[in-house]
């Protein structure tokens, strides 16, 4: 395990080492050492929408200046959670907004 992080939602979201070399070398790039960003938009994000795709998805954001957002997409299954992904974003996508209500 690399890390695991409490949610505001009431559920923890685990991330595995060989899971987050996959982000960071196929995925996502730009993110590489940038997990204290990634457990920041979990523990603590400025808001947080549903997946409009999939309800158990949920969208993490965390600002990092203006219009400038790291997004953590996690997955909640039988109350546990994942990571899915991790980038960079200038926009908030769609989605019911559940954080802050």
């Amino acid at each position: 395990m690399l890390f695991e992080v409490q949610t505001p939602l009431g559920f923890r979201v685990r991330v595995t080492r060989s899971y987050w070399q996959l982000i960071v070398t196929v995925k996502h790039p730009v993110m590489a050492g940038r997990e204290l960003d990634v457990q920041a938009a979990l523990a603590n994000p400025d808001e947080i929408r549903q997946s409009r795709r999939d309800p158990s998805v949920y969208l993490f954001y965390k600002s990092e200046r203006v219009e400038r957002w790291v997004c953590v997409v996690a997955k909640r299954l039988n109350g546990d959670g994942f990571l899915v992904t991790t980038y960079r974003t200038d926009v908030i996508k769609e989605g019911v907004k559940v954080w802050p209500k």
